[in-house]
Order: structure tokens, then sequence, then C-alpha cells
């Protein structure tokens, strides 16, 4: 029973998802370096904070989605444990709300610690975010503003937020990559949202791909991983006359995966969310080992 009990937990955090919360503060970190501003804790400090925020955003979509009568049993998405009474709806919105308290905690720690006084309001702002995704007055993931919702919060705050606290200078440079990264990560969510289409058009869940339809929703998805590698290769350009291969590598799996989007359907998306999300780690993570090596 433990063992269950506890798979169901791990399966609520949404494993396949993470890599997009640590791809953000990791090519952060590899700008870093690159700008002679790399510092190891506050780097730390911005990886375990994105991984708990975005752990209790996955526990709040699951626990708003199941009180809104979003989330039904037998949906093509993994096992939604509230939903199949494998969780009780307390006991996850407890996990959300402590969840998102340690998150808040190791913020304001790392604020103190190597920040200015406006990046309080700037992650008040990113907690306030995390439940707005599923709840309050206008749920972003309702209204077709999740992949907006996901370049920002997966993209532009914790890429210029890590850089800065590190010590680096905010520059329009800085922005353009964060941006990038926030389409790959909004990438995941086309998938996702791809995937459950029919799902959430039955509960009146109005995501974009309900609004638009799979074949412009395919098309973004491969806009936004082309899109997004423009806007960092300039940060690639600058480090090492290789610099094309791991963009070239992305640009081949990106077009692999858009491929296989075209072709499957419900359950078997899965598998996919995972990939494009690993996809967008391997490239942060290429960054931070050629700058390191460099």
């Amino acid at each position: 029973m433990l063992r269950s009990k506890t798979a169901c937990w791990v399966e609520a955090m949404r494993l396949r998802t993470l890599p997009v919360s640590l791809a953000g503060v990791i090519y952060a970190t590899g700008l870093g370096i690159a700008t002679w501003h790399f510092r190891a804790v506050p780097a730390i400090l911005c990886l375990l904070f994105a991984l708990l925020a975005q752990i209790a955003s996955n526990f709040a979509n699951e626990y708003y989605d199941f009180k809104s009568g979003l989330d039904r049993s037998g949906r093509q998405g993994p096992r939604r444990g509230v939903t199949e009474g494998d969780i009780t709806p307390q006991a996850m919105k407890t996990a959300t709300f402590a969840t998102l308290a340690i998150a808040c905690a190791v913020g304001c720690t790392l604020v103190a610690l190597y920040g200015e006084w406006w990046m309080y309001p700037v992650g008040i702002v990113t907690a306030l975010g995390v439940m707005a995704y599923s709840t309050g007055p206008f749920p972003l993931s309702h209204h077709g503003l999740g992949e907006v919702a996901v370049v920002c919060f997966f993209g532009i705050i914790p890429v210029c937020l890590t850089y800065l606290l590190m010590g680096g200078v905010f520059g329009w440079w800085l922005l353009a990559a964060a941006v990038g990264i926030g389409l790959m990560g909004a990438n995941v969510l086309i998938v996702n949202n791809y995937r459950d289409i029919d799902d959430d058009r039955s509960v009146g869940k109005r995501t974009l791909a309900v609004r638009l339809g799979t074949r412009p929703m395919s098309a973004i998805y491969m806009a936004n991983g082309i899109i997004a590698l423009m806007l960092t290769l300039p940060e690639w350009m600058a480090i090492t006359p290789l610099w094309w291969i791991a963009p070239a590598l992305y640009l081949i799996g990106h077009v692999a995966l858009y491929l296989r989007l075209t072709r499957l359907s419900g359950k078997a998306l899965n598998p996919l969310l995972g990939m494009t999300a690993v996809l967008m780690l391997l490239y942060s993570l290429a960054y931070l080992i050629t700058v390191s090596t460099s």
C-alpha cells in the first residue's frame, strides 16, 4: 500500500514535464559561465525553486481541474490520482500549498541573499501564476493562455532571474534567449493539450488546442522550435567554432518529434510529451557543458 501511494504521488508530480523547469535555470547557468557571472549557490537555489514551483503547479492543476469537474476517469493522459480516487482532494490541496510554501521560502531566501527588492514582486507574481494557471476568476489554462504562461514562467522569469541573481546584467539578448527557452517549454504543453483535445472539448475546457484544432497546433509546435533556435543561436556562436553541432542536433530531433506529433493521437502521445521536455533539457545541458569546456 505504501508503494502504491508513493507511486500515485510521484505520478501526480508529472515527472515527464519536470525537465521544463530545470532547463531554464540550467541554460541561464551556462550564460553565467559564458559571461563570467557564474555563482553556484544562487544557481542551485534557483534550480530548487523552479522544481518546487512546477510540482506545486502540477498538484494545483490536478486538484482544481478535479474540483471544477474538468477531469474524468479514463482520460487519454496519465492517470489523475484525485479523479481516480488514489489521492483524496484534501491531501492534494494540502500538498499544493505546502509545496508552494516551501518554494516561496526558498525564493525569499534567494532574493534576500543575492537579489534586489524588485525581485520580491516578481516572486509573488510567480507564486500567483502557479495558482492562476488552473484556478481563480480566469484560469489561464482554461482560456487558451497556457502556452503564454509557460513562455513567461518557464522561460523569461527563470532564465532572466537566474542570470541576474548570479550577478549578471540585463540585456535584450538575455530576454531574447529567455523567450527562446520559453517557446521550447510551450511545446511540451502543446503536446499535452494536443493529446487531450477531445477530453478538454467535452468538458468545456478552452485550451488553445481546442480553439485552433490539431493542424494549427502542430504548425505552432514546429514554428516554436525553429524560432527558439534562432533566438538562442547568438549565444552558441560566441563560444566555439563548432557551435552549430548541438543546435543542428536539436533541429533534427525537433523535426522528428514534429513528424510523430502529426501522426499520433491520444495515449500514443504520452511518450512524445516526455521526449519534447527531454529535448529541451538536453539543449540547455549541451549549452552548459559546451561553455564549461570551451
